[in-house]
């Protein structure tokens, strides 16, 4: 497996925002050519258009902010790497032209801070870092118990900064333009602790959480590149290389659908193989009696066989989670993102050594069991990236609907993994066409309103939060384009 980081680390030190108006304008200025070459790391993705829809609404919003009247939190879909850049676009640009357009004062800068996941300056670089502190951002511990540092000065930012803050509410990535993962709760959390502080300040702006649909399509769908990608994850997996005819052109998605189900159905068998010999464990005992069910009793073959594929991929999921949990010493309990995160965040302790406040002071067999501990954690955790790669991954996604969106989506993602588990660091993604990004702003849900029911006590508090999480999911969901 690849590329395990060998030498205990140092402790990974917060990064404070420090928004600087030259690098907002240097990345404004360059963002039309990074947004269709994006490198990674030198071969574009290419999104040609950004498409926004009801952006009124936002104009309208920093309008009042400005005027401080109203404090807001945007919430923002994230299923892929891109998103910033083109919430970036919404923000910088978009806003600024419908706001001349339909006459709404708005003063420089329209910008928001941002939170970002702490983790991306050790796959990008340090660079990361400092462009994100400098157009305002602040990293996160995701998994951490309590991150203070980083949720002390996001509330901060919240209440008291100049311009509003941005939020994922997913806490990452699931490759799906057309699912939304559940919501963690700490957008939620920050709209009811921003309440508070204005009260506790005699302030009365009103908050609110302004969700915000970010969807992808392709313009010009090329089949024939998903041909080629789909042979190429055949030849990685040794299975024939089946090729694209006129005849198989008649049905074309049937065609893809069943070369990626059978890529899918290879892939499983080998990984539930490596965990047999792994974890010792038989796959056929793991999977329990719904799947013996499922076998036995098909009601209908095409929905039956996709059942038994999405309980395979969600028992692999678990055992390998199970692998990497039963090293750190943590219990399975919760959804497959929470025990990610919990992962993630164990792995970090024993990598980045914040019991170790200078390596260099360490004898050399300190040292050496230290770097140990460090190759370890690092090894153990890939089994948790095989998972949240497949967070939302299901066995009907592309079979209800075979759009090339679909087929494109699902298959990354099994060029991914295929990657990780060849050791290829940082692998550009095939490129199969240029896309559109469509950004919806969604109506604003007003979290001062909420106050009354959740200050009446703890449990009301929890259930507060809960229906406002559900409130964002369901507003999020609604702004689909199918």
């Amino acid at each position: 497996m690849p590329h395990p980081i060998q030498l205990a680390q140092p402790p990974l030190e917060f990064i404070p925002p420090h928004y600087n108006p030259l690098v907002r304008y240097m990345m404004q200025v360059i963002l039309p050519v990074v947004l269709r070459l994006r490198l990674r790391p030198w071969l574009p993705t290419g999104i040609a258009q950004v498409e926004t829809v009801n952006v009124e609404v936002l104009a309208n919003l920093y309008q009042k902010f400005q005027a401080g009247k109203i404090r807001f939190l945007i919430a923002f879909r994230h299923p892929e790497v891109d998103d910033p850049l083109c919430m970036f676009h919404l923000v910088s640009k978009a806003v600024s032209e419908i706001a001349r357009k339909k006459g709404i004062s708005l003063q420089s800068p329209i910008h928001s801070h941002f939170i970002y996941e702490r983790g991306m300056t050790l796959w990008a670089g340090n660079w990361l870092g400092w462009l994100f502190s400098g157009l305002g951002g602040l990293p996160i511990h995701r998994g951490k118990r309590l991150d203070r540092i980083g949720m002390k000065t996001a509330r901060d930012l919240f209440a008291n900064g100049k311009i509003p803050i941005s939020v994922a509410p997913e806490g990452g990535t699931n490759g799906h333009s057309e699912i939304v993962s559940p919501l963690e709760p700490g957008v939620a959390h920050m709209g009811f602790w921003c309440v508070e502080d204005l009260l506790k300040a005699n302030r009365t702006e009103e908050v609110f959480i302004v969700p915000i649909y970010n969807q992808y399509s392709y313009i010009n769908p090329s089949w024939k590149k998903l041909d080629w990608l789909l042979g190429k994850l055949e030849a990685d997996c040794g299975l024939p290389v089946q090729q694209m005819s006129q005849a198989t052109l008649v049905d074309r998605e049937k065609f893809f659908y069943e070369r990626l189900f059978h890529l899918g159905e290879h892939i499983l068998s080998q990984m539930e193989k490596f965990y047999d010999r792994f974890n010792h464990q038989s796959t056929a005992i793991a999977l329990g009696a719904s799947c013996t069910q499922l076998i036995a009793t098909p009601t209908d073959p095409s929905a039956s066989r996709n059942q038994i594929l999405e309980n395979r991929l969600q028992t692999l999921l678990d055992r390998s989670l199970k692998a990497a949990e039963q090293f750190f010493g943590l219990s399975s309990e919760g959804a497959v993102i929470d025990r990610c995160r919990r992962l993630e965040a164990a792995s970090w302790d024993d990598i980045y050594r914040k019991d170790l406040p200078d390596l260099q002071t360490l004898s050399p067999l300190e040292r050496g069991l230290a770097d140990w501990i460090a190759e370890e954690a690092s090894l153990r955790v890939l089994h948790m990236r095989l998972a949240e790669s497949f967070v939302a991954v299901t066995g009907s996604y592309v079979l209800e609907k075979p759009s090339f969106e679909r087929f494109a989506e699902t298959s990354l993602i099994l060029f991914d993994l295929i990657a990780r588990i060849k050791g290829e660091k940082s692998p550009a993604r095939p490129r199969l066409g240029w896309r559109k990004s469509r950004i919806t702003v969604g109506e604003p849900i007003s979290v001062t309103e909420r106050w009354s029911n959740y200050q009446q006590s703890r449990q009301a508090a929890r259930q507060a939060v809960i229906d406002l999480t559900q409130d964002l999911q369901t507003a999020l969901e609604k702004m689909i384009k199918l």
